[in-house]
């Protein structure tokens, strides 16, 4: 903002300069270098002429609205500040939303963890008081935790929308029902850990289910572990691991059988904006369904199969341990590994946000500004029907407060009918006014119809914003041949001469 007003002050000192300069040049003109005239009378009259022709030079009047349409930019800039404002509104009450409903979800689990003991006996030679050597056996012991994924990992997700208000704004949330279900092949090999285990204790293993918002779990069974029912209990017990989740203690489960094991957990959750999951499994299939249709996928791996209709979408991932980074097997005080930093998901995606397409129609501000000028101009030039320069301020100032319109409209309605009814009332506005200045109601019926193609266009470039380049370059192309048309007969010329010529250049049908 302090740089936009710096330049507009330069433009504005550079004008008054330059027109100064002018003026100063017609009376040195008029004074000193011509011969034979009565500088008290002649002279005086023929600067009154000059000074009228450069006021009613048109190359004067396009340096005045084109500095009119530069000071258009400070109100631009306010209603950008505005956008912004309630922008930043929107996402705090997002924000609060989540903290009650749900934030996004990142699912790491499960992961088998067996604590054991390391022995580390040591022989150290210590001199007594008498000057003899001895060794003296020393034995430590630390404890540690072996940290296991499962050999297979099926996951399956169906995520069901909802939209929760507060005030005016309202946000996009799910439900998520999961099932967890895979194997683990068989006891860990946790003695390849280290050779200084001294026991394992597998009566004291217990999965690790990672979540990152645990408040928002809505629903949830016992786990079934084999044939056995185990009951849940809240943290995760290895913060270190994963920071926020639920556990399961197995009990003897893994010390009385030495085959592969079988588990599954059901349970729902609550959730906003995106869903994300670890595959930790060595081999990892997740089949995910949902009724949003416009899903974003998202994370280091894609589907491999999706589907997107217009009632949802269902995908399909099939992802190997050899895509991860971090083992099957390791120590957790040797090792650390970030499980979540390997993760996959859909974001569900709105494709009508109204704060982003405000943004970009304010960007289109000053164009659309300088095009309905140059329509004016255009009417000076070839039907001789001026405005005043506070008239194109007033039509300039109008032109900003579409976005304004638009945005306090689009914050209750849906944003095509408030693109209507915001683009409606400038374009009534404008016309009528233009009716009442030129006294024409064929002039501003003309102006009508290239208000409606001009927000038409705007429209169009805020829809199709993949061709937005392609149709705002064809645009401005399109200006300057207009622009070159209009002008087509202007030569070098004294600035009495020049208005004359442009008026006529309206009226001719010569090609030049």
């Amino acid at each position: 903002m302090d740089m936009l007003f710096g330049l507009l002050g330069l433009l504005v000192v550079l004008v008054c300069l330059g027109g100064a300069a002018f003026v100063g040049y017609i009376f040195v003109r008029r004074f000193w270098l011509q011969s034979g005239e009565d500088r008290n009378g002649d002279a005086m009259m023929s600067v009154r002429r000059d000074l009228r022709s450069v006021l009613d030079s048109i190359t004067l009047r396009m340096i005045l609205v084109a500095f009119l349409g530069l000071v258009m930019l400070i109100p631009l800039a306010f209603v950008d500040d505005i956008v912004d404002e309630r922008h930043g509104l929107y996402q705090s009450v997002l924000r609060d939303i989540a903290g009650s409903w749900g934030e996004q979800q990142t699912l790491s689990a499960p992961l088998l963890v067996v604590p054991y003991v390391e022995r580390f006996d040591t022989k150290e030679n210590v001199r007594d008081k008498n000057g003899h050597v001895q060794t003296i056996s020393r034995t430590k012991r630390t404890l540690d935790a072996a940290v296991t994924l499962p050999h297979t990992l099926d996951i399956r997700l169906t995520l069901s929308e909802a939209f929760r208000r507060r005030g005016i704004y309202q946000s996009l949330v799910y439900n998520a029902e999961i099932t967890l279900s895979g194997t683990f092949a068989s006891r860990p090999a946790v003695e390849e850990l280290s050779e200084h285990i001294e026991r394992i204790d597998w009566h004291k293993a217990y999965l690790v289910f990672g979540l990152s918002d645990t408040r928002a779990i809505h629903e949830v069974a016992a786990l079934k572990w084999n044939d056995t029912e185990w009951p849940l209990s809240p943290g995760t017990r290895q913060t270190k691991l994963v920071e926020a989740g639920f556990h399961a203690p197995l009990g003897d489960e893994l010390s009385q059988s030495q085959g592969g094991h079988r588990f599954e957990l059901r349970f729902s959750v609550n959730g906003s904006e995106a869903f994300l999951f670890a595959p930790l499994g060595q081999t990892t299939e997740v089949h995910m369904t949902s009724t949003w249709p416009h899903p974003s996928f998202i994370g280091k791996v894609l589907p491999g199969q999706y589907t997107v209709r217009s009632d949802g979408f269902d995908a399909n991932w099939a992802i190997p341990h050899l895509a991860r980074h971090y083992p099957q097997l390791w120590s957790l005080n040797r090792a650390s590994y970030d499980v979540n930093s390997f993760t996959a998901g859909v974001r569900l995606f709105e494709p009508v946000f109204l704060y982003s397409l405000v943004t970009r129609a304010v960007k289109y501000g000053l164009l659309f500004i300088a095009l309905t000028f140059m329509i004016f101009l255009i009417f000076e030039v070839t039907v001789q029907a001026r405005l005043h320069v506070v008239q194109y301020g007033l039509i300039g100032l109008a032109l900003t407060l579409f976005y304004l319109t638009l945005l306090s409209l689009a914050e209750h309605i849906d944003f095509l009918p408030a693109y209507l009814s915001a683009s409606s009332i400038i374009i009534l506005m404008i016309t009528c006014y233009t009716a009442a200045a030129l006294r024409s109601a064929v002039r501003a019926t003309i102006i009508f119809v290239l208000l409606i193609g001009l927000y038409t266009l705007l429209y169009s470039l805020l829809q199709l914003e993949d061709y937005a380049l392609l149709m705002g370059t064809g645009l401005l192309l399109a200006v300057v041949i207009v622009l070159m048309y209009v002008t087509r007969h202007m030569r070098s010329g004294t600035a009495g001469e020049e208005a004359d010529e442009l008026a006529d250049s309206g009226h001719s049908t010569s090609p030049g």
